[in-house]
């Protein structure tokens, strides 16, 4: 899994919106533990995970089609 230099939601990483396997990409970390992450930040009330989750959707742009 090659680094990119901007953030991007993934294609092939993608799950619901692909924000996670866009950061996972971004910053060379295995996806399961950027899931893991995100999952952790829904236990508390949900709040901590779903807000940064969705404004991330919103505004990083979706990886170009190769």
């Amino acid at each position: 899994m090659a680094t990119r230099r901007c953030l991007c939601r993934s294609r092939r990483y993608r799950i619901i919106g692909g924000v996670a396997g866009g950061l996972a990409e971004r910053f060379g970390a295995p996806v399961w533990l950027v899931r893991l992450i995100w999952i952790l930040l829904l236990l508390p009330g949900g709040l901590p995970g779903v807000v940064p989750y969705v404004l991330l959707w919103i505004i990083v742009p979706l990886e170009p089609e190769e």
